[in-house]
């Protein structure tokens, strides 16, 4: 079984930016869904984002109109772009790959159980 690996948080100042990506090793992302988790301290993990294998797309309320997600094939990556940052929006974020050919486009609420290929995760941290 692949691997993923995650980067690109970090810390940035409220209204900032920062992308993170989720790149496959040994296995073609590509006909994978693939979504997005986060826990921030002290709470529950919760699935922000997810995009299946025919690229459609899911974000939880609280991140649409801000964030992205995206699947970069020649790269083998999924990409989680984050803009207009919010302290609220600080936690681990780690990403997770399911089923492949999976076309459902009305999963909600995400489940961690229904993902089985999970990366290390990767902190993004927003404050003044």
């Amino acid at each position: 079984q692949g691997q993923l690996v995650e980067s690109g948080g970090g810390l940035v100042q409220p209204g900032g930016s920062l992308r993170l990506s989720c790149t496959a090793v040994e296995f073609p992302l590509d006909y994978y869904g693939v979504g997005w988790f986060r826990q921030a301290p002290g709470k529950e993990s919760e699935g922000v984002s997810w995009i299946n294998s025919a690229d459609n797309t899911y974000y939880i309320d609280s991140v649409k109109g801000r964030f992205t997600i995206s699947r970069d094939s020649a790269k083998n990556t999924v990409y989680l772009q984050m803009n207009d940052l919010k302290p609220e929006d600080t936690a681990v974020y780690t990403c997770a790959a399911r089923g492949m050919f999976w076309y459902d486009t009305n999963y909600s609420p995400m489940n961690a159980d229904d993902f089985g290929i999970w990366g290390q995760g990767t902190q993004v941290t927003v404050s003044s």
